[in-house]
C-alpha cells in the first residue's frame, strides 16, 4: 500500500541521517482555514443530535483526520471515546486492515462498550468503520451506504467492488479498472452522458461527488477527490435512525462475502504470461480453473474477473505498481469466499511454477 511504502521511505531517509527542513519561507499556513471550510462542508450533513445515544470510538493514530473526526461526532451528539493516538506515522490499509488493528479494535469496543469505532487512513480520504464487536465494515459497503444516503443515482466504481452492489443499491453502476483516476473519468463521462447525481467510490471507502448533492437541507458540493467523512457519518446515521447495532445494519444489505488477498515477490513477466494464457482462449481459462469450477462468464476491465457456474466469483489481477498478484473471491459464505480464495491462489502458483 501507500503508506507502507512511505513507511519505507521514511525509515531508509532516517537511517541515512536526511533532516526535512520545511520549505516554509514566504508561503502562507492556510491549514487552519482549508480546516474550517472542510468542517463547515460536513457540520450540515446531519440533522442536530442525529448520533445521540451513539458511543464512537475514534481510533486517531497518526491520521491527520483525528481531531476533525471526534470534533464532528460530538457536534452530532455521540459520545466519542479517542484511543491510540500517536505523534509518529503508522499506516493504516482500509482495504485490507492488519489483524493487529482488528485485535485494538475488538479489544478497544469490549472495554468500552462501543457502538462503533472509526477511523480513516494516513491523509483522510480513506474510511475505517467498525461495528461493536470491533469488525471493520468493507469499504465498498461504506460506498454503498453513503450513495444511498446521498441519494446517487449514478455511481462509478472499480470492477473490484462487491457484485452485490448494482441489486444493494437505489442507483445505476458503472464499472471501471481500479484507480481514482480511473473513478473520476468515469464520473466525468457519465456527467457527459447528461447524468445527474453523480457519486463514485472506491473498496477501500473513499467516497468521490461529481455532482452537487442537497443532503438535510444544505447543498454538498462536488468533490472528486476522495474523502472519509461521508461514509462514517452515513454509516452511524444509518444505524442510529433504524435503532439497529451496525453490525445488523451491515448484514441487512445482504452482499456476497469477499475475501481478496496477493501473492508478494510475484515476477511481473510471470504475471504477464498469466494473464496472456488466460486471455488467449476460453479453453485454456476453462482448464486453469477446472479445479475450481466451470466458467459462466469473464471480464478482462482489469486483470480476469471469472463469474463461474454456480454464480461465485474469482478475480486475478497483477498489481499495477508492484511485483504482487491479486486475487479476489465472493461467494455466499465466508467460509466458501476464504476456500475459493485459497484455490485461486493455489492455481497461481501451479501455473507460475507447474513442477
Amino acid at each position: 500500500t501507500d503508506e507502507a511504502a512511505i513507511t519505507t521511505v521514511a525509515t531508509e531517509l532516517d537511517r541515512a541521517g536526511f533532516t526535512f527542513v520545511p520549505r516554509s519561507a514566504g508561503m502562507q499556513n492556510r491549514s487552519v482555514e482549508c480546516l474550517a471550510l472542510f468542517r463547515e462542508r460536513n457540520a450540515n450533513i446531519l440533522p442536530t443530535e442525529a448520533l445521540a445515544g451513539l458511543k464512537v470510538g475514534v481510533y486517531q493514530h497518526s491520521t491527520v483526520a483525528r481531531d476533525l473526526l471526534v470534533d464532528l461526532l460530538e457536534h452530532f451528539g455521540a459520545t466519542v471515546v479517542p484511543f491510540g493516538r500517536s505523534e509518529t506515522f503508522i499506516p493504516v490499509d482500509t482495504e485490507a486492515v492488519s489483524e493487529e488493528t482488528i485485535a485494538k479494535l475488538k479489544e478497544v469496543a469490549r472495554q468500552h462498550g462501543l457502538d462503533a469505532m472509526v477511523s480513516a487512513d494516513g491523509d483522510g480520504d480513506r474510511p475505517l468503520v467498525a461495528d461493536e464487536t470491533g469488525t471493520p465494515l468493507r469499504g465498498d459497503l461504506l460506498g454503498l451506504i453513503a450513495a444511498n444516503f446521498l441519494g446517487a443515482t449514478s455511481v462509478v466504481t472499480p470492477v473490484t467492488s462487491n457484485s452485490g452492489i448494482e441489486a444493494a443499491g437505489r442507483f445505476s453502476v458503472i464499472r471501471t479498472r481500479v484507480g481514482s483516476p480511473f473513478v473520476i473519468s468515469g464520473m466525468q463521462e457519465a456527467l457527459a452522458a447528461g447524468r445527474t447525481r453523480v457519486a463514485g467510490f472506491e473498496a477501500n471507502g473513499g467516497l468521490l461527488t461529481a455532482s452537487e448533492f442537497e443532503v438535510n437541507g444544505h447543498t454538498l458540493k462536488a468533490l472528486p477527490t476522495r474523502d472519509c467523512f461521508v461514509p462514517i457519518l452515513a454509516a452511524l446515521s444509518l444505524a442510529a435512525s433504524k435503532r439497529q447495532p451496525l453490525s445488523v445494519v451491515a448484514a441487512s444489505f445482504n452482499l456476497p462475502f469477499a475475501a481478496a488477498d496477493r501473492l508478494e515477490n510475484f515476477p511481473v513477466e510471470i504475471s504477464a504470461r498469466l494473464m496472456a494464457y488466460l486471455r488467449a482462449a476460453p479453453a485454456n481459462l476453462a482448464a486453469f480453473l477446472q479445479p475450481i469450477g466451470e466458467v459462466g462468464s469473464a471480464s478482462d476491465i482489469d486483470g480476469l474477473r471469472v463469474t463461474l457456474a454456480d454464480r461465485r466469483i474469482i478475480h486475478f489481477r497483477p498489481s499495477g505498481n508492484a511485483p504482487e498478484m491479486r486475487c479476489y473471491a465472493e461467494a455466499e459464505t465466508e467460509t466458501a469466499a476464504a476456500a475459493l480464495l485459497r484455490a485461486g491462489l493455489e492455481r497461481i502458483r501451479w501455473l507460475a511454477h507447474p513442477s
